[in-house]
């Protein structure tokens, strides 16, 4: 959407350059009226002073010799049908026909306004004309002179309009600062002090709107909490009692079996829901420590190698120191996700490649494995919550839930990194890769 501020601008001048100029077109129309009646006017005392001047008889007018004059003003004095006396600039012939009162007639190539006239003894005529041409360039000159002033202003009407318009939004900008301002968990009301009134209505609804989301927010955080921490109390009853149950019963029951399946399902479900929460926005404190990266990949490694181990899989780390800021708790559970993934579909006898190293923009980390690998046009959905390829029931046969890479995914985005899905350098198999960019100014000193 276009800024406010210059949609005010553009149309309060657009308004004002619209009234000036039907203004204008006016004043024009008026100013011309008027001129042409201060002129008639002149023309008017012109004959009149003529009438009152003796009239002597004209001397032929040589035109060689004295050439027609460009003039304003020309006339002729007629009497029994005999010009007696004529202006330079006008020919021998009547300029205009014998009529009284005002007309409009051409000679001397111009165009001329003409007063017909008699004399004072009722005997002849007096023809008084103007060039109308002149008349008209006046009457411009004295319109543009007015309107002038008024088009050079416009831009300092626009600079004031500008500031007067900018200095009226700044409640606006102070909402919206506000607004900005706020922590990803503040979801205290807005303040309306200072606020005018129209922005009162905007202030209260978002207020309404918070009160909400926090109502909202905190029925969500207390169900995930209660009902995870509530199911990890039955589930580990659950498991004694499968426990006791395993000696009662042949060591190769398929039920029991079965049910280990899904009580280890449960609890990785309960698992990652804790995880999950613990690493929401209104959770997750932005106080990065400082942390090298290989240091904590080849410690996640060490608690996960009896898994890789019981299936006789390869786990090698590569790469060299990377330094670089984050949450330690976060990204221990990005790794774990991502180390267990590799580990549940890789073949027994499979391999697992982690790579960390640093780059002139950050830290990027991959983890490859052996297994079937993902098809491409399934990147995308693999990170939506509780998305299985598959299904529930997946070709592995490895219980799961789908939430895994949709937490990785979530702390990517909380540590401001990229992942990315591809093909890894095995023959077949996965490759999830993550680059973190250099955030060193997000340490807190008090962690470092």
């Amino acid at each position: 959407m276009k800024s406010i501020r210059t949609f005010l601008v553009v149309v309060l001048l657009a308004t004002i350059t619209l009234i000036v100029f039907i203004s204008a077109l006016r004043g024009y129309r008026s100013s011309m009226q008027q001129t042409e009646l201060l002129f008639d006017v002149q023309l008017q005392d012109i004959a009149e002073l003529l009438d009152e001047l003796p009239v002597e008889p004209m001397a032929p007018i040589d035109v060689q010799a004295e050439p027609a004059r460009e003039g304003a003003i020309a006339f002729q004095i007629w009497n029994a049908g005999f010009l007696r006396q004529r202006s330079a600039n006008t020919p021998d012939t009547p300029i205009a026909p014998f009529e009284l009162g005002y007309h409009d007639t051409n000679f001397s190539n111009h165009r001329w306004r003409v007063l017909a006239r008699q004399d004072g003894k009722g005997e002849g005529w007096i023809l008084v004309a103007e060039r109308a041409d002149i008349r008209f360039r006046l009457a411009e000159d004295v319109i543009l002179k007015a309107v002038t002033p008024i088009i050079f202003g416009m831009p300092i009407a626009g600079l004031l309009i500008w500031f007067v318009v900018g200095y009226g939004m700044k409640p606006l900008r102070r909402l919206a600062g506000e607004l900005s301002g706020k922590a990803s968990d503040d979801l205290s009301p807005l303040s309306d002090d200072r606020s005018p009134a129209e922005l009162t209505q905007v202030i209260q609804s978002t207020n309404d709107l918070l009160t909400r989301l926090a109502a909202s927010f905190e029925r969500e955080k207390r169900f995930a909490a209660d009902a995870a921490h509530e199911l990890r109390t039955p589930i580990s009853v659950l498991k004694i009692h499968l426990h006791n149950l395993a000696h009662d019963l042949s060591s190769d029951n398929q039920n029991v079996a079965r049910l280990s399946d899904g009580i280890e399902r449960m609890n990785h479900l309960v698992e990652q829901i804790l995880a999950l929460y613990r690493v929401t926005p209104d959770q997750f404190m932005a106080n990065f420590t400082s942390l090298d990266l290989y240091e904590l990949a080849r410690d996640v490694i060490g608690e996960s190698y009896p898994a890789f181990a019981a299936k006789d899989q390869t786990v090698e780390l590569t790469g060299s120191s990377s330094p670089m800021v984050g949450d330690r708790f976060a990204l221990q559970t990005l790794l774990q996700n991502l180390l267990s993934n590799a580990g549940k579909y890789t073949p027994n006898g499979g391999e697992v490649l982690i790579t960390v190293e640093p780059n002139a923009q950050g830290t990027t980390l991959t983890v490859e494995d052996s297994g079937p690998g993902i098809e491409p046009e399934e990147y995308e959905r693999v990170f939506e919550r509780f998305y299985r390829v598959g299904g529930d029931r997946h070709a592995s046969g490895q219980p799961g839930c789908g939430l895994g890479l949709a937490i990785v995914r979530h702390i990517a985005q909380l540590h401001e990194a990229q992942i990315t899905l591809q093909p890894s350098s095995f023959e077949h198999g996965l490759m999830v890769r993550v680059d973190f960019k250099s955030s060193a100014s997000r340490v807190n000193p008090d962690h470092a």
